[in-house]
């Protein structure tokens, strides 16, 4: 198929989702022509690799004045900012421009932040990607979000955004998102059900896998985004609450907090004795490898986490929260270890530390698990299904 694919940001290794949707689709024979905006503070680095993927790629520059232009105009608009953030004369004049000098049979457009994006596609078939249920996300920040700032900005955008997301199906006669408990939000806001599909999240198996470079015994690494109140959440459970139940048994375990932008209160961690603070990391495979157990303890979120995809891919055994494991069909106790409470977590973990069998038998059987049913090519099917839909509707 040609497809247009339509993004609020430049896809990458961060913006996994979308990243590996085209590297797929282009494997599996399509042609697909990427129209992207670039916010200001956009890494553009990974254009160069959808370059080889892409028919063309066509980018619109989001400046920061507009961003805030949007705010202020969202705030009297009745739309979600969250989608009101991308609205932009210039994407929409590009995107006249793309039309009428290609053809396509579908277009697919990219989460909440592009439903504005797609009001100048006219009579072209579309599938959009929800990815989350973003009134769910919010909901769950209103309840534990660390900071006043997430609560409030939650609490701002909450009630529009699911009227937003109620007439999603009204708007899109074909809609995507990651996970069943997406999908459900979504339908009790009052879209239709037969119209949302769980698409959920792959990993990339050649990317990541097993290394043959060896496990530091008392390692135990979180990996994501620093910057995420979800995960700020998360490690700040993590080091006070969990680690000191870990430390009493095993004073010398180390945890490494592996990922890009950490905040003020990520970074004073690092003053905790077995306590690495790494930052942005050129590349998250060496410190998957070389970690005996990875965690992912966030108590709020949404969708599928891909951290902790990565690293059953790598066949580093995982401990997780069950908001981690929610949105994936494991093995509770043979794929993955999952506990609800810091106690039950921190033994987990001990567990793990003392065998080294053990741990190489999760490890494996989550790198078996998502080789089973996260992956990519899994995922663009179910989408080259609803662009076949979209096209006969």
């Amino acid at each position: 198929m040609r497809i247009l694919f339509i993004a609020p940001y430049i896809p990458s290794l961060v913006r996994v989702r979308p990243f590996n949707f085209i590297r797929t689709m282009h494997a599996r024979g399509h042609e697909v022509t990427l129209l992207a905006l670039v916010p200001a503070s956009e890494n553009a680095s990974s254009l160069d690799e959808l370059r080889d993927w892409c028919k063309a790629i066509h980018t619109v520059p989001h400046s920061r004045i507009q961003v805030l232009m949007n705010g202020a105009r969202g705030l009297f608009s009745g739309l979600p900012l969250q989608a009101y953030y991308s609205y932009s004369p210039a994407f929409a004049d590009k995107l006249q421009q793309v039309l009428s000098e290609s053809t396509f049979d579908v277009a697919h457009v990219e989460h909440l932040r592009g439903a504005i994006l797609a009001d100048s596609l006219k009579s072209l078939p579309i599938v959009f990607d929800s990815v989350d249920s973003i009134s769910l996300l919010f909901g769950k920040v209103l309840e534990d979000a660390p900071n006043l700032k997430s609560r409030l900005m939650a609490m701002l955008d909450l009630e529009r955004t699911r009227r937003f997301e109620g007439t999603l199906t009204s708007r899109f006669s074909e809609v995507a998102v990651t996970s069943e408990a997406d999908r459900q939000a979504l339908i009790k806001l009052g879209s239709e059900a037969g119209c949302i599909k769980v698409v959920s999240n792959g990993v990339d198996l050649d990317y990541f896998k097993p290394q043959t470079v060896p496990r530091e015994s008392l390692r135990l690494v979180f990996t994501g985004k620093m910057s995420y109140h979800a995960n700020v959440a998360a490690v700040e459970d993590l080091v006070h609450k969990i680690m000191p139940l870990v430390w009493n048994k095993q004073p010398q375990a180390q945890l490494y907090i592996v990922g890009k932008d950490p905040t003020e209160a990520v970074k004073a961690l690092a003053q905790i004795s077995n306590v690495v603070v790494t930052g942005s990391v050129p590349d998250m495979r060496p410190y998957l490898a070389s970690a005996a157990v990875a965690l992912s303890t966030v108590r709020y979120g949404v969708g599928v986490q891909n951290k902790v995809l990565e690293a059953m891919a790598m066949a580093t055994p995982v401990v997780c929260s069950p908001q981690a494991n929610s949105a994936l069909q494991t093995r509770i106790g043979e794929d993955i270890l999952v506990g609800d409470s810091p106690e039950a977590i921190a033994n987990h973990i001990l567990d793990l530390l003392g065998s080294p069998e053990k741990r190489a038998l999760i490890g494996a059987a989550g790198r078996k698990y998502v080789e089973t049913y996260q992956t990519w090519d899994r995922s663009v099917s179910i989408l080259e299904n609803m662009y076949a839909e979209v096209r006969n509707s």
